[in-house]
């Protein structure tokens, strides 16, 4: 893909930032000198002032230019917790309603997935239009029950430039993430076996464990290196692991991202006890730095780690297809992704294909994320500026969502009481785990079309909490 042509110059000035050439408050060139540099046009060069600050690398001063922000230092929790092991039996469905449920687009900050703005439908609809005319009478037949060959080959040529190296035929297309998910444990574990998780973790997943009838370890997020991989040495230590589910990159509902480091050493872990991980690897395309994070797999060299994604939440919700790259586990994997439905819509199969094909798919995704990029730091900010001191958001690296913490008096209750007579919605931080370590907790999803409305909003819940009304 052509980089944006401002990147010309927006890198070496990001560079020069990062590195410390150039400092707090120094001038910037103007738009003029920049512009017949390099040759750009005058659209182009604000652009990519608009870029910087978006990045929060620049800052702009009516008539006099633009000129270096102070790059604020991120006050992130030391405290480490600790989890229980817990088995929970009742059902969970009732939390659905706080990760879907919508008052108005603008309002709503808890659907994890792209709001109206942020979906290409033209694309969508206009590729879906060729595939049934080019396809025809085909499409209402059985596809290959592990999916398209020509997809999955796709796919694998898309993770290996990433640095996976995944055979296409280990591959199988699924009907979404959570089917996957479902997949890749039924296939490495039996009811009442134990496995590990991240937390906090989306309640949807922690539905699947239940339904299948796991018991569940949840292993801290760690806010610096994105987990705490010496909890998770000790649960080994103490427990018949089967699994580790965990999401490294732009973890949902932290937006957190796993050092390489840790990956390397929660796979050395995972290698030591004999446990497989399955990888959620849906968010890793959302990133807002310079390039993609390498996932786990990417270091596997014994085959024990399992990955899976999804396409919902780089189009559109609504297409349910997703994979999972099985590797050692096909066989088993196989024959339950079989017992869970013949095959994937072939619709979806042949659009994602034909998308894939192109370059439309990678110039969507650039796009999609300078425009998630725009909105989390307009939601960061208005979330920083409004609520009390002792309030914790967490800067997001990308992915959908940010995670609060609000100070210890607050009353959660009567706060979400508050947030839904005003249709503001978030989800509560308790659907995120089987304990209640993180009731202080919610999360904040700025997939939606961002309004000043949405974000007189956002003023008006954090002035509640500031004025300690709650």
């Amino acid at each position: 893909m052509k980089p944006f042509k401002y990147e010309i110059f927006t890198t070496i000035i990001e560079k020069q930032i990062r590195s410390g050439i150039l400092q707090e408050k120094d001038k910037l060139p103007s738009v003029r000198q920049i512009k017949e540099k390099y040759n750009l046009s005058t659209s182009s060069v604000q652009s990519g002032f608009e870029y910087l600050m978006i990045k929060g690398l620049v800052i702009s001063s009516p008539r006099s230019g633009y000129f270096v922000a102070a790059i604020q230092e991120e006050n992130i929790p030391e405290e480490r917790i600790t989890l229980p092991i817990v088995t929970r039996d009742e059902t969970f469905m009732k939390n659905m309603m706080f990760t879907s449920k919508r008052a108005s687009e603008s309002n709503s900050f808890n659907a994890a997935m792209p709001g109206d703005l942020l979906i290409p439908q033209k694309l969508i609809l206009r590729t879906m239009q060729e595939v049934i005319r080019e396809k025809g009478a085909a499409l209402l037949r059985y596809y290959p029950s592990n999916g398209m060959e020509a997809l999955r080959k796709h796919i694998a040529k898309q993770m290996g430039a990433y640095g996976c190296t995944m055979n296409p035929d280990e591959i199988i297309i699924t009907d979404g993430a959570l089917q996957a998910l479902t997949i890749a444990l039924k296939s490495v574990t039996k009811a009442g076996d134990t496995i590990a998780v991240d937390s906090p973790c989306v309640f949807s997943v922690l539905e699947v464990m239940m339904h299948l009838e796991l018991k569940v370890i949840e292993i801290p997020v760690h806010y610096r290196s994105g987990f705490d991989a010496e909890y998770f040495r000790t649960a080994c230590k103490e427990n018949e692991i089967k699994a580790l589910v965990i999401t490294p990159n732009f973890h949902n509902p932290t937006g957190i991202i796993m050092k390489d480091e840790v990956k390397k050493e929660v796979l050395g872990i995972a290698e030591t006890y004999q446990l497989c991980i399955v990888e959620n690897d849906m968010y890793s395309d959302l990133y807002f730095e310079e390039q993609r994070p390498r996932s786990i797999q990417s270091f596997d060299k014994k085959g024990i780690v399992m990955t899976y994604s999804s396409f919902s939440k780089t189009l559109a919700p609504g297409i349910r297809l997703g994979w999972l790259y099985a590797g050692n586990f096909y066989a088993k994997s196989e024959r339950v992704r079989f017992v869970l439905g013949r095959t994937v819509s072939p619709v979806y199969q042949e659009l994602v294909l034909k998308l894939l094909q192109g370059n439309s798919y990678e110039r969507h995704l650039r796009v999609f994320r300078k425009k998630l990029n725009q909105q989390a730091m307009q939601v960061l900010d208005a979330l920083r500026n409004s609520f009390p001191e002792g309030s914790y958001f967490h800067k997001p690296q990308g992915g959908y969502s940010i995670w609060g913490q609000l100070p210890e008096h607050t009353d959660m209750q009567k706060f979400y009481q508050y947030c839904e007579t005003h249709s503001i919605l978030f989800t509560p931080g308790h659907t995120f785990s089987f304990t209640d370590k993180y009731d202080g907790h919610f999360r904040v999803v700025f997939a939606e079309r961002i309004t000043p409305e949405s974000l007189t909003l956002l003023g008006k819940a954090g002035k509640k909490v500031k004025n300690r009304l709650l």
